[in-house]
């Protein structure tokens, strides 16, 4: 980070206790930030106003040039004018400090145009702008003669969509070095929008209005979409894994979900689903969104390929399926206290269903075929006896395993 000090006509340069530089004119004082020097003051502009002063107590000042380090150019506190890209020496009392000056004014930028790239099919990734500029190169020495090279940041502005459950907006804010005449836009953006470039840092530490250039309207081709899903909710508590809420992408078959295509339209065009098992392609559908039941037990992965005429994004989501059981009570008491009030199997994952109900001489009085559902304890809508009754329970699992079964339920009624 940049450590300076700034004040518009008069500056003032706090070398130690009670020694201070002060300096006219519309200046920047950059302190401790670039090697081999101990200040850089950037003016704009250097005119014949503009000077520099030592103030404080001493008992010897001299003031020298970086190119004759033997000559003094002043021995007292008063002010001197200085000079574009001069290197000055300040001696108080045997203590020497480095200042390098600037000035700004022959150093703006020239901004002639900022041009994406004419290269859609490679935008899918990152993004090249073509820069046409006239950026200064600013340079500064050392005692020692060494030249170096001042970096300077300019600001790229430009919009694009973020994800985060649900598109967004966002402006992104990027600090670039200039000069250069490509500029690399890692992520390509997601919509159409305009780039700017505006700067540099030190227009905008001097307070002077910023140069900037800005792109036509560029058209987004880079893709990206995200697969939502939304899976029918079952509520029946005699199921086990049962999808209880909507975000569930595993549990009990069936499972009905609902695969929605979430992408940055419309640059997004074309979609493409397909859905996995064991390697194997199920279901292969080019609609924005897809509704698919699973029946089988077993691992799924659902693949969305979102493209254009150029860029195209994958997306996948893994469903998995429960392999089944299936379990029945020896008793139940429909006496309306909303506990175990039906006859119902304890299950999971089972596809295909049917249960019979018969009372003690063999006579059907309830079947149904929803393992969700069961019998009330009632024959023909009256309460039936308490007692013994056979069941037949005839089942498959999503994972094929066939359950038969046969027995007796006790039907207990209690106290009211």
């Amino acid at each position: 980070m940049r450590k300076f000090f700034l004040i518009i006509s008069l500056i003032f340069i706090t070398l130690s206790a009670g020694a201070q530089i002060t300096a006219t004119g519309i200046c920047k004082i950059y302190q401790d930030t670039y090697q081999n020097i101990d200040f850089l003051l950037v003016f704009s502009p250097i005119d014949n106003n503009t000077s520099i002063k030592y103030t404080g107590t001493y008992s010897s000042i001299n003031w020298y040039k970086f190119s004759d380090q033997t000559t003094s150019i002043s021995n007292q506190d008063e002010n001197f004018n200085v000079e574009d890209a001069t290197g000055y020496i300040l001696d108080v009392d045997g203590q020497k400090y480095t200042i390098w000056v600037i000035d700004y004014s022959k150093y703006m930028p020239v901004f002639t145009s900022l041009t994406p790239e004419d290269n859609p099919s490679g935008q899918c990734d990152e993004l090249n702008l073509e820069l046409n500029a006239n950026v200064p190169v600013m340079q500064y020495q050392s005692l020692t003669g060494t030249t170096d090279t001042i970096d300077r940041e300019f600001t790229l502005t430009y919009n694009t969509l973020e994800w985060s459950d649900a598109w967004a907006d966002k402006a992104v804010t990027e600090t670039i070095t200039l000069p250069q005449t490509e500029i690399t836009v890692t992520d390509a953006p997601l919509c159409d929008t305009k780039f700017k470039i505006t700067g540099d840092q030190f227009a905008q530490d001097l307070g002077l209005t910023q140069p900037s250039i800005e792109s036509d309207l560029y058209s987004a081709v880079r893709v990206e979409s995200h697969i939502v899903t939304t899976t029918a909710v079952r509520t029946e508590t005699n199921e086990a894994d049962r999808p209880s809420t909507s975000d569930v992408v595993s549990g009990s078959a069936p499972l009905d979900i609902l695969f929605e295509s979430d992408a940055n339209t419309p640059v997004a065009q074309y979609y493409q689903w397909q859905i996995f098992k064991d390697s194997t392609l199920l279901f292969n559908r080019t609609d924005q969104d897809q509704q698919y039941t699973f029946e089988e037990a077993g691992d799924y992965v659902v693949k969305l390929i979102a493209s254009n005429n150029y860029c195209s994004y994958a997306d996948s989501v893994t469903v998995t399926v429960s392999t089944s059981d299936l379990q029945v009570p020896p008793v139940f008491t429909p006496n309306g206290d909303g506990v175990n009030d039906e006859f119902r199997v304890g299950y999971k994952s089972i596809v295909k269903f049917k249960c019979w109900v018969f009372n003690r001489w063999g006579r059907q009085i309830f079947s149904w075929t929803d393992p969700q559902k069961g019998w009330d304890g009632t024959i023909s809508g009256r309460p039936a006896r308490p007692g013994a009754y056979l069941y037949v329970v005839e089942a498959t699992g999503a994972d094929g395993v066939k359950y038969s079964k046969k027995g007796v339920v006790n039907l207990l009624r209690g106290k009211d």
